[in-house]
Order: structure tokens, then C-alpha cells, then sequence
């Protein structure tokens, strides 16, 4: 694909939300009702514009990790993951505001070796404890050599969907799309200790394109 020839494609969970503005603007206009059309007209522009899906160009160096969300670095610390890891990692965390593009993207090339979903909580997704109490789909790639890298993607305050683009055994490129989270929400990566982080806290990244972390 051209780098610079850019295309905005609509992420499939939101042709519902899209569809039900379209029929507002039908009734309101059918029932002379121009408040419905007005309200129409907000909600399905508000829904476009958050479910657009941007192509991105994605990074080609040896060994390079990209960010699996748009948003701000909230965390980027050292944490013990006896889930799926068991034991120490490094964990890079990005929420997204509901003005962010909300689909998400492989960070590295490998295999789907373990997806699960964990229903929970719903508090504010910046929070600290948000990672470990709100509801989240888990996805553990498989690279080469056997090395591990662990995606979370949390549901925040206003989420209450997680939709996977990826199934358990498949086989990923680095960036490649792996699902969204509807509203405001967060994105966990868990690296190996000796991987090097590449972004601080504050930082902002865009999935797929930004490079976070080197393995």
C-alpha cells in the first residue's frame, strides 16, 4: 500500500451504533420531529468518527515492539504476572480517551497461543487497580524462539464491549488488527525483563505505527 495515500475505514462494531442514528434521522423526519433529526445527526457523526479505522504504516525493524493502541502511557513499570507469564515481566500500559481511535493491533508478529475473557468491573481505566478488577480479553502471542508477550485489553468506565478480530492458533504480523474496545479504555502489554521500554509515562503513541519497546 502507498504510505501516503491514506484511507479511513469504518471497525465493524460500530455499524450498529452508525445504523441507529441513521433511523433516528428517518422517524424525526418522517414525524416532523426535528429534534430526532438533529440528535440523529450528532449521534451517528459522534459514532463515525469513533469507530474509524486508519491504515497505518508499520514499522519493519528487527526485533521492534509497536504500540497495540492509540493514547497516553499511563504505566511503564515492573510487575510479577503469575496468570500467563509466571513471573517477573515489564508491563507498558496506554489508555485511550474516547476521542482516540479505539482498534487495537498486534504489537508483535506470532501466534495466538492463549485468548481468554474476564468479566469484572467497570471502573475508570487509568486507575491502577483497573488492570486487575475491570472486565478484559487476554491474548498471549507466541514470537520466536518460544518468547512471550502478553496483550490485555481492559474495559473502562464508559466500555462495556470487547470485541475480538482474532482467534486462539492464529498466526499474526506485527500491527495487524486484533480487536476494539467500544468507549474510553486501556491496553496492557507485559514484555520479557529484558526488553527495552522505549516510551515514558505522558508519552502518546498510535497503535501499529509508534515504536514502544525493543525485544
Amino acid at each position: 500500500m502507498d504510505a501516503n495515500k491514506k484511507r479511513w475505514t469504518i471497525a465493524a462494531p460500530g455499524y450498529p451504533f452508525i445504523l441507529g442514528g441513521v433511523l433516528l434521522v428517518g422517524l424525526g423526519w418522517a414525524m416532523s420531529w426535528p429534534l430526532l433529526v438533529v440528535l440523529g445527526l450528532l449521534g451517528g457523526g459522534f459514532f463515525i468518527y469513533f469507530f474509524r479505522d486508519p491504515e497505518r504504516v508499520i514499522p519493519q525493524e528487527e526485533g521492534a515492539v509497536v504500540a497495540p493502541a492509540d493514547g497516553k502511557v499511563v504505566f511503564v513499570d515492573e510487575v510479577r504476572e503469575d496468570r500467563y507469564l509466571h513471573g517477573p515481566a515489564r508491563r507498558l500500559a496506554i489508555f485511550m480517551n474516547v476521542f482516540d481511535v479505539h482498534v487495537n493491533r498486534a504489537p508483535a508478529a506470532g501466534r495466538v497461543v492463549r485468548m481468554e475473557h474476564h468479566p469484572g468491573a467497570f471502573m475508570a481505566a487509568f486507575k491502577h487497580e483497573a488492570g486487575h478488577a475491570n472486565e478484559q480479553q487476554t491474548l498471549v502471542l507466541e514470537g520466536e524462539g518460544g518468547r512471550r508477550l502478553l496483550v490485555v485489553q481492559i474495559a473502562g468506565l464508559l466500555a462495556r464491549r470487547i470485541a475480538p478480530f482474532v482467534r486462539e492458533g492464529q498466526t499474526l504480523a506485527r500491527g495487524e488488527r486484533i480487536g476494539m474496545i467500544c468507549f474510553g479504555s486501556r491496553v496492557d502489554v507485559y514484555f520479557p525483563l529484558e526488553s527495552q521500554i522505549l516510551v515514558k509515562v505522558g508519552d502518546r503513541v498510535k497503535a501499529g505505527s509508534s515504536i514502544v519497546a525493543k525485544l
